[in-house]
């Protein structure tokens, strides 16, 4: 069973390294919503591509903006802080007893 805890803590941490990853492409783009960037630079493309379909969903949902300001990165930061603090953790939990 140990190989099987194993599996398990590295599927959570590379689980964890990918939702950091995220929680800072969440975090760059909200800072680049601030200063307006060029729409055509690849860079900004490739961030709107990648938080766009996480972010729509919950403006469509939550329409309310309050002065202009769009909480969708906040919302999909907590929800990020949740599933560290309880997935990742469950899992390294679960493989600490399987091993």
């Amino acid at each position: 069973m140990f190989i099987l805890g194993n599996f398990i803590a590295a599927l959570a941490h590379i689980i964890d390294i990918l939702l950091n990853i995220y929680l800072w492409i969440v975090i760059i783009r909200a800072v680049l919503s601030w200063v307006n960037p060029d729409p055509y630079n690849p860079l900004v493309r490739l961030l709107y591509q990648l938080t766009e379909p996480v972010m729509a969903p919950i403006r469509r949902r939550i329409p309310i903006r309050g002065g202009g300001m769009d909480f969708s990165p906040l919302i999909i930061l907590l929800g990020i802080v949740f599933l560290q603090s309880f997935l990742v953790s469950s899992l390294l939990q679960l493989s600490s007893y399987l091993r």
